[in-house]
C-alpha cells in the first residue's frame, strides 16, 4: 500500500499552539537581558507606546511579543502582581 493512499490526520490546535502572555513576557525578558538592555524599561516602553522597536529581534522576541495584544500582557502583569502582594 502506498503511504500517500492513507488518510492523514490534521489537527488545527497542534498547528496553532499559542504562547501564554506569561511565557511571552519571560522569553522577551530573557532576550533583552542577553542583548544587554534593561528588560523592565524596554518592556514598559513597548507596552506604553506599542512601538516594536523597543523589543529586539534577538531570539524572535519582537515577533513573539507582537503575537499578543498589549492589554493581555498588561493584564498578566497586574494579575501576577496582585496575586503575590495580597
Amino acid at each position: 500500500m502506498n503511504p500517500m493512499d492513507k488518510t492523514m490526520k490534521f489537527d488545527v490546535k497542534a498547528e496553532g499552539v499559542e504562547t501564554s502572555p506569561k511565557e511571552v513576557l519571560l522569553a522577551v525578558y530573557d532576550a533583552l537581558q542577553e542583548k544587554g538592555y534593561n528588560p523592565i524599561n524596554q518592556i514598559v516602553g513597548y507596552l506604553l507606546s506599542g512601538d516594536p522597536a523597543f523589543i529586539p529581534r534577538h531570539n524572535n522576541a519582537r515577533s513573539l511579543i507582537r503575537k499578543r495584544e498589549r492589554d493581555e500582557l498588561i493584564e498578566e502583569l497586574v494579575r501576577f502582581y496582585l496575586q503575590h502582594h495580597k
